[in-house]
């Protein structure tokens, strides 16, 4: 089965996005610093993202980073930085530096597979050669249109918010927030929240 997207990992502990990232239709390959990480994509030029975090062993997220940008080869790739730091300077510094997306650790997995699925939309690197592929969940069939509640709710789940949060930010009860997943999940064909923001993004529904 055709991979949705190719993606580099480069963090001393990848295990959580390893295991995964698979799940949803992506090919991943691991490095643990980034000297291997810079070794990995001067092998391969066909990964479409990096996950690079910041504090590694021999180089850290910042100079590999720097690294990325400086080497003509695949400096154009999109890169979204995984820290620990929140602090917004440090996070403008990244950007500066070339990143095109931040995700601050810890984090929920459907933040970050939106944030993938963002920027794989917006990305032209690799574009001359990959075709945009099926959803490897998606069994074929139309799918029912969403109420307008439904839709508020999927970009809600889409940001990383539990049902209770959502509950609380709609001033309804999480019972009903369950009811709407529920209807969606059978409206899309789709077995949970991940999947639906995957194939919701895919097909522009949010």
């Amino acid at each position: 089965m055709t991979s949705l997207a190719k993606i580099l990992i480069i963090d001393d502990n990848p295990k959580l996005m390893e295991d995964a990232l698979p799940m949803y239709g992506y090919e991943v390959k691991s490095a643990t610093d980034g000297l291997m990480g810079l070794k990995f994509l001067d092998e391969d030029s066909s990964f479409d993202v990096v996950l690079l975090d910041v504090v590694m062993p021999n180089l850290d997220g910042w100079e590999t980073l720097k690294a990325i940008r400086k080497n003509e080869k695949f400096s154009q790739i999109p890169v979204i930085m995984l820290t620990s730091i929140s602090d917004a300077n440090k996070q403008i510094s990244g950007l500066k530096f070339g990143a095109d997306d931040y995700i601050v650790k810890p984090f929920v997995l459907p933040n970050l597979l939106a944030r993938i699925e963002a920027l794989l939309r917006r990305s032209t690197w690799n574009k001359e050669t990959k075709q945009t592929t099926a959803l490897p969940f998606v069994s074929g069939g139309e799918i029912s249109p969403l109420t307008q509640r439904e839709k508020e709710i999927l970009e809600l789940v889409a940001k990383g918010e539990t049902n209770s949060q959502i509950a609380e930010k709609l001033f309804v009860r999480e019972v009903t927030v369950k009811t709407h997943l529920n209807s969606i999940f059978r409206k899309l064909k789709v077995a949970n929240r991940v999947q639906a923001v995957l194939l919701a993004q895919q097909t522009e529904l949010i």
